[in-house]
């Protein structure tokens, strides 16, 4: 009986051994897997990176992604503020194109359908920087050179977060290259196809300068079958802002 009592103890023991065993190796490969699909998020968003860039012909896509980088590596992802992107402006910087500025808001489905048919017209997403970053997420944390793809804050669960950010400061620096006549799209199916809140109302159509003779507002309807169109001019050395004159136009 003693005998048996004891094989049954040490089997017990094996047993406890062998389940401590395996519990361990799991831990073990579940903590690599997790590490190394972390690196493969943060690897395949620079390689998405540079092959757009290089993609778009963009010069020097390595210094590229080096400065961008730089405006949210280490840094807070919820205190990354529009002017940490200046770098990043001058180093791709959005050209001048005059007459074929399309700015739009709330129309980005149509907009691109429209442009994908038509090269007389160029969006924010059509430049080196837009081309590169539509529909990507990103973000730093603080004591961290990392690149993270999850995990980061949403477009409204802060206002310095390293997407919209971005997003203002280059659209800023879109609107600042408009020239001439200039077009914007905006939804008319909705009951304030203007909001002083969208992007571009509250950064684009501010930092149009005086180069812009023109702007052409278009409403698109649901169906789109029909549009509203409707042109605002400034005569030279008016000191009215856009802002005000595009509120005007769209009421």
């Amino acid at each position: 009986m003693e005998q048996d009592a004891n094989r049954t103890k040490r089997r017990s023991r094996r047993i406890f051994i062998c389940v401590a065993v395996v519990l361990v190796v799991i831990f073990v490969l579940a903590l690599v897997l997790g590490l190394s699909r972390r690196n493969q998020g943060a690897n395949g968003f620079q390689s998405t990176f540079i092959e757009r860039c290089e993609k778009f012909n963009g010069p020097d896509c390595q210094n590229i992604w080096k400065v961008f980088s730089q405006a949210y590596v280490r840094r807070d992802p919820c205190n990354v503020p529009m002017e940490a992107y200046n770098a990043l402006m001058a180093a791709a910087s959005i050209q001048p194109v005059c007459n074929r500025e399309l700015f739009w808001s709330k129309t980005k489905q149509i907009v691109h359908a429209f442009t994908a048919k038509r090269d007389c017209y160029i969006t924010m997403e059509d430049t080196l920087l837009g081309f590169m970053l539509d529909g990507l997420t990103w973000c730093g944390k603080e004591n961290s050179s990392e690149t993270f793809t999850s995990g980061c804050p949403g477009w409204s669960q802060c206002e310095n977060n390293p997407v919209r950010s971005f997003w203002n400061r280059a659209s800023a620096a879109f609107a600042e290259a408009a020239c001439g006549d200039v077009t914007v799209m905006l939804n008319g199916s909705i009951s304030t196809p203007f909001s002083p809140a969208s992007i571009f109302g509250s950064i684009e159509i501010k930092r149009l300068n005086y180069r812009v003779r023109s702007l052409n507002v278009i409403l698109v309807t649901q169906n789109n079958t029909g549009l509203f169109q409707r042109i605002l001019k400034r005569s030279p050395g008016h000191a009215g802002r856009w802002d005000q004159l595009q509120l005007q136009g769209s009421a």
